[in-house]
C-alpha cells in the first residue's frame, strides 16, 4: 500500500492518537532534546511502533519542505474521502451538520489553517474540488497541526453536484464573499440549522456557479480600511460564528 510521511509534533501526535494502526515507523531527530519528542517516542513504543533515531538531514528529506520539528511518521496513506462519503457524514451529523466548502484554494498553508479551524470547531467535514485546488500535502498537514486527522477532507470531482447533494439533504449553503453586493452580515444569518460555509480561492474568490448555488450571501463586517481577509482567517471567523450561535441557540 502507498505510504506517506506525516511530520511535525502536533500532526504526528494526532496520527498516533487517531490512526496508530496506519503508522509503520517513527523517526526522531538524533540528539533532539524536546521533551515532547521523548513523550511521543514512548507513546509510539507502547503501541508497538518502531522508533528510529535519524540525522536531521534524513528528516529534512522526507518532510519535503515542511517544518518537521524533529519528528516524522511513515504511515499507510489514509483513504481519500470523496463525494461517496457524503451520505454517511450527513446521516451521522444530522441537525449538527456543519461543512466548510473551499472553492479552489491552492495555497497549502491556507488549506491547512482552514482544516485546523474546522477541526477546532467540530465541523463535519471540509470539502474541496479535486481540480485546481491543493490537497493534503505535507505542508498542508503541518499547517493543520493535527486537524487533518480529526476532520475528513473530501475531494470531489464536481463541486456543483456536491452542493446540490447538500441542499437536497437540508443543508443551507452560505456564500461568504466580501465582494457580493447586498450580502448580509454573517451574524444575521441563522447558522444553528445544518449549514455549509462556502469560501472562494485566494484572490479570485469563488466561481460564479458556486456562488449561484448558495442560499445566502454573507460578509464579515470590518471596521478598518481593508476590503477582505485571508481565506483561512475568514473561514475561522465563520466557523466560530456558527459555533457561537449553536451554543447560544440563536443568531445575533
Amino acid at each position: 500500500m502507498q505510504a506517506e510521511w506525516i511530520v511535525g509534533i502536533n500532526p504526528v501526535e494526532a496520527v498516533l492518537g487517531e490512526g496508530a494502526m496506519r503508522v509503520r515507523e517513527v523517526w526522531i531527530e538524533r540528539d533532539a532534546r524536546n521533551p515532547r519528542l521523548a513523550a511521543l517516542t514512548a507513546l509510539a513504543r507502547r503501541q508497538g511502533i518502531a522508533v528510529e533515531l535519524r540525522p536531521r538531514s534524513a528528516l529534512d528529506r522526507v518532510a519535503s519542505g515542511a517544518r518537521h520539528q524533529g519528528i516524522a511518521a511513515q504511515c499507510v496513506a489514509a483513504a481519500m474521502h470523496t463525494e461517496q462519503t457524503l451520505p454517511e457524514l450527513l446521516d451521522a451529523a444530522g441537525r449538527e451538520a456543519l461543512f466548510l466548502v473551499l472553492d479552489g484554494v491552492t495555497d497549502p498553508h491556507n488549506l491547512g489553517a482552514c482544516v485546523r479551524s474546522a477541526a477546532a470547531a467540530a465541523a463535519t467535514a471540509v470539502i474541496v474540488p479535486r481540480d485546481r485546488a491543493v490537497g493534503l500535502t505535507p505542508v498542508a498537514r503541518r499547517a493543520a497541526a493535527g486537524g487533518a486527522e480529526r476532520v475528513p477532507l473530501l475531494q470531489v470531482t464536481n463541486l456543483s453536484r456536491t452542493l446540490a447533494t447538500l441542499k437536497d439533504a437540508g443543508v443551507w449553503l452560505v456564500a461568504l464573499d466580501s465582494a457580493i453586493d447586498g450580502a448580509r452580515a454573517l451574524e444575521q444569518i441563522d447558522l444553528t440549522v445544518p449549514s455549509a460555509l462556502v469560501l472562494g480561492a485566494e484572490g479570485e474568490g469563488m466561481r460564479r456557479l458556486t456562488r449561484e448555488a448558495c442560499d445566502y450571501r454573507a460578509c464579515i463586517p470590518m471596521a478598518g480600511t481593508m476590503e477582505s481577509l485571508n481565506v483561512s482567517v475568514a473561514a475561522g471567523i465563520a466557523l466560530f460564528e456558527a459555533l457561537r450561535q449553536r451554543r447560544s441557540g440563536r443568531p445575533a
